[in-house]
């Protein structure tokens, strides 16, 4: 029934006679306004329209279609289709355009929010991670991370069954930690598998729970403090990367500002997407940093460089949005801010387009510390440029001083000075 049609049904627009006709104007508003091309647009109407003939035959409405109901029309009816009629039947195409469908249904209240059953482990974590935020203060990433890992530990011992911690014995958190360990490519790094467990379980002690000997088994790997070097760009490296902004292209003054952000300023990806509009104040020149790993605002200054980068952007680039982020996206949806993973990547582009053999974002923050140093700027002044809450976490580039470390250096022996 759902694959044939008569003649009738091929002269019916089913955008305007169809089970969806009276959300079709808000939908295409909807796309308009996240600033989707007329192209793309069209596309869409074009699988609503499809959509709306096979709901039509399945006489469903609007309130009745949910994820379960796409995925039947994707796998089961575009298979075979023989729906009538200039129709998308381009699968990805049909599936954004569904998904686009339901947010706006949800959003207007024609779907109700699909129920979730939560399983006890699920019930878990979500206490647990607002234990972290509310009484422990962590930030988003970290929260994240820590559920991931407790979420292992939980399912791999309980399944979809109830939590019971006093189950828990310390030979299955030794093998839970050695199979983690395998994920990792240093020993040493699996020291946040460690962390996060602890942590759960001094949780779970301020519940009432005996867990003293969990907690006892779990024993940080071996790890030099300090023993590894910070990279950092070399001079020469910097000018290269430098000489290679100012290239015309699509997004291109946002890459400048961008990696000016990260170059001059050190931040984080996270801090550089998350710089608002008005965070800026162009009369003092300084930068207000918000909501960054630390969870406090830092005021900075806004070395000229990175300001005329940043202005260029604002004035001849950015595309027009409500969004008070600076950075925002540059394809639909656009009244979005760029996120840290488009930071990430618009640094990792600018490496290669100088032709650095690099890929990490951060090792600008490093470049950053090493220049200040080599300034003649102390470990406590790059801590306070850096937003280090302490000092410890600084001493790293105490190896990249080079003008301290002639001056404690011992001569070779044997040597005449």
């Amino acid at each position: 029934m759902g694959n044939t049609r008569s003649s009738l049904s091929n002269s019916i627009d089913w955008l305007a006679n169809g089970p969806f006709a009276p959300h079709i104007d808000t939908y295409k508003h909807y796309l308009t306004e996240r600033g989707y091309a007329a192209s793309t647009v069209s596309n869409c109407m074009s699988s609503i329209a499809h959509f709306a003939q096979w709901a039509h035959g399945r006489r469903l409405q609007a309130q009745q279609i949910t994820e379960s109901v796409v995925v039947e029309f994707l796998d089961g009816h575009l298979p075979q289709c023989r729906c009538t009629g200039s129709v998308c039947r381009h699968r990805a195409s049909l599936s954004a355009a569904l998904g686009h469908l339901l947010v706006l249904l949800r959003t207007h209240g024609i779907l109700v929010p699909p129920t979730v059953r939560m399983t006890p482990v699920a019930e878990e974590l979500q206490r647990y991670d607002a234990y972290m935020d509310h009484v422990r203060g962590l930030a988003p990433k970290t929260r994240s991370m820590a559920v991931r890992i407790v979420s292992r530990l939980l399912t791999t011992r309980f399944g979809k069954g109830s939590v019971d911690i006093a189950a828990i014995q310390p030979d299955h958190v030794r093998r839970f930690f050695a199979q983690q360990a395998k994920l990792y490519s240093k020993p040493a790094n699996a020291k946040s598998v460690v962390a996060t467990l602890r942590g759960y379980f001094r949780y779970r002690t301020s519940l009432g729970d005996a867990v003293h000997g969990l907690i006892g088994v779990l024993t940080y790997p071996a790890n030099w403090q300090l023993s590894v070097l910070p990279k950092a760009l070399k001079p020469e490296e910097i000018e290269q990367l430098v000489g290679a902004l100012g290239q015309s292209g699509q997004s291109m003054r946002r890459a400048d500002a961008i990696v000016r952000c990260a170059l001059d300023l050190g931040l984080r990806s996270g801090e550089i997407a998350r710089i608002g509009l008005d965070d800026i104040n162009w009369r003092t020149g300084t930068i207000t940093l918000r909501h960054t790993k630390g969870r406090r605002e830092d005021v900075l200054p806004l070395p000229a460089a990175t300001g005329k980068a940043i202005a260029a952007y604002l004035k001849h680039e950015r595309p027009k949005t409500s969004n008070r982020a600076v950075f925002v996206r540059h394809v639909a949806p656009r009244d979005v801010p760029a996120g840290p993973d488009l930071v990430r990547k618009t640094i990792r582009q600018a490496f290669a387009r100088a032709g650095l053999p690099y890929t990490r974002s951060h090792l600008l923050r490093h470049t950053m510390a090493n220049r200040l140093l080599a300034g003649g700027s102390s470990l406590k002044e790059v801590a306070d440029v850096l937003r280090h809450r302490s000092l410890n976490t600084t001493m790293i580039y105490a190896k990249l001083d080079s003008r301290k470390l002639i001056e404690v250096a011992l001569p070779w022996p044997g040597s005449t000075s």
